[in-house]
């Protein structure tokens, strides 16, 4: 399942929204305007990824850098792709392509290392 985390500031809040590719909610959460996106993100992707288990790819803007990336593929097993925009750009524009450098082999294959390392790490077999 490939889904897309949005975020929208208006009037001293943001808005953080997760929808799948069709559109469809799976999560929102809106925070004062000074709450710092990744920390936002971080809340959401938990409830989202617990209430989605099949969720393994999500699609995010420059917003959501950082530790998070590394935060996601090792706590929630999900792979956070950020889609970067041109600097000329302005204004929401939809981008027609995304390039992404992981085969869906290989992020299979990072969500199963991750689960057996939770296991192993926990004592379970």
């Amino acid at each position: 399942m490939k889904d897309t985390l949005v975020r929208a500031q208006d009037n001293g809040r943001k808005r953080h929204v997760v929808v799948d590719t069709l559109g469809l909610l799976l999560g929102v959460m809106v925070t004062a305007a000074d709450t710092g996106d990744r920390a936002a993100a971080q809340v959401l992707l938990e409830r989202v990824s617990d209430a989605h288990h099949r969720l393994a790819l999500v699609w995010a803007d420059g917003g959501y850098t950082g530790p998070l990336v590394e935060y996601c593929l090792a706590t929630l097993a999900l792979v956070l792709a950020i889609v970067k925009r041109s600097d000329d750009m302005r204004g929401f524009v939809v981008l027609l392509t995304v390039t992404w450098n992981l085969t869906a082999a290989e992020i299979i294959s990072l969500r199963y290392d991750h689960g057996l390392r939770r296991c192993v790490g926990h004592g379970g077999a």
